[in-house]
């Protein structure tokens, strides 16, 4: 089996009512209130987050692919 297209995580998590709900949930659950205030121990656990958030962000970065929109787009120099 080959590895998954952009166009397949569109057609799961943006065609598919089912796979749209499923990345919402997903957003609210791991993609919110990623920092957290306080010392050592804190900042451990907003990169946690930060770690958890970032498998939110490919699956959207894939959908984006696969409508043409290039992820570093915006980072680019005019």
């Amino acid at each position: 089996m080959s590895n998954p297209t952009p166009q397949d995580y569109a057609a799961i998590f943006e065609d598919d009512r089912r796979g749209a709900a499923i990345l919402e949930h997903l957003t609210r659950i791991f993609a919110s209130k990623v920092y957290v205030p306080g010392g050592h121990e804190a900042d451990r656990e907003t990169c946690y987050r930060a770690g958890k958030r970032d498998v939110i962000e490919f699956i959207v970065t894939q959908c984006n692919r696969a409508h043409g929109v290039d992820a570093n787009e915006g980072d680019q120099q005019p």
